[in-house]
């Protein structure tokens, strides 16, 4: 797409949206990851409530703008290119919301609300079942669609229902147990946005609870690098930890430019030293050939890799 006619549409799109939507102009994504690293969004935003999202859909979706849903840039890699057309993010504060619903051992949360929000809440009610989530970087959203988890216990275990919008404006909500979900993958949102979801607790005692995060909080800071990364980037293959067969081959420490596997834990990959995007990329391509090459065994990117080259 030629700069003037992105400057055209960037224009149109800006023109209807209200001063309480945040809109930013070829925004380097590397301020938007976990990782560090991604070229620029055309045009990125913030809707400030549903009816502004429809907005942008509509909008997108009428003049075949790209569009693509950005959760807290956790568990992705935005290639040096960035990433063209509208990048969305649920992080505004109208789509952060959480609080116990009618009472009961419900939790109404919106997907921009961060997983460690909404596990700090859970327990400041005493309601257990969710510490899982203290140590998961990321938004709800974003969980939702990788049906992210930990400790043997994933996102979708305890999804109640989901409040979600249809690309094509329509608003719906849908039972948990109607959505299925894969190991780190729901495919049911990717042609959905979740604006909301009620996550299932029960009943416990603050002192108890927080203990539990804590124990958790611990063995992360222990076990993995605190460095940018995008948190595991390969899937565990079915019988193998990625981690152990990275680390099996000496890999440890490996870099390509400023990209390295942490000598914590060789499943992650972390921005060393002002690393590129594909720094990233030729490592895990290596990465792959070597475990398949000397262990026989295919390694699945957990890591979504979004965006155009440099």
């Amino acid at each position: 797409m030629q700069k003037t006619e992105t400057k055209k549409w960037q224009d149109e799109l800006e023109e209807n949206l209200s001063p309480e939507t945040v809109r930013k102009r070829d925004y380097p994504m590397k301020k938007l990851t976990t990782l560090r690293i991604g070229g620029p969004a055309d045009f990125y935003v913030e809707p400030s409530c549903t009816d502004e999202l429809r907005k942008i859909l509509s909008y997108c979706a009428g003049r075949g703008i790209p569009f693509f849903l950005l959760g807290r840039g956790s568990n992705l890699v935005v290639r040096d290119g960035g990433i063209r057309g509208g990048v969305c993010s649920l992080r505004h504060s109208f789509f952060s919301q959480t609080e116990v619903k009618n009472g009961r051992l419900l939790i109404h949360a919106g997907a921009g609300a961060t997983l460690r929000q909404i596990a700090q809440f859970a327990q400041a009610n005493a309601l257990a079942g969710l510490e899982f989530m203290e140590g998961i970087p990321g938004s709800l959203g974003g969980g939702l669609r990788m049906n992210a988890g930990a400790y043997k216990s994933s996102l979708m275990d305890v999804v109640e229902s989901v409040s979600v919008l249809g690309l094509d404006g329509v608003l719906e909500e849908v039972p948990g147990e109607n959505i299925q979900a894969d190991y780190r993958c729901c495919t049911f949102f990717e042609n959905k946005i979740a604006l909301s979801a009620v996550l299932r607790a029960y009943s416990g005692v603050p002192e108890q609870i927080r203990e539990r995060m804590t124990e958790m909080r611990d063995i992360r800071l222990k076990t993995q690098t605190q460095s940018p990364s995008a948190g595991c980037a390969f899937k565990n293959p079915p019988g193998h930890s990625a981690g152990r067969l990275i680390d099996s081959l000496g890999m440890k420490g490996f870099s390509v430019g400023g990209a390295q596997v942490s000598d914590k834990h060789a499943n992650f990959l972390i921005n060393k030293n002002n690393a590129t995007s594909q720094n990233i990329l030729e490592l895990i391509q290596i990465i792959q050939e070597r475990v398949l090459a000397e262990c026989g065994v295919s390694l699945e990117t957990e890591v979504m890799i979004v965006g155009e080259d440099a």
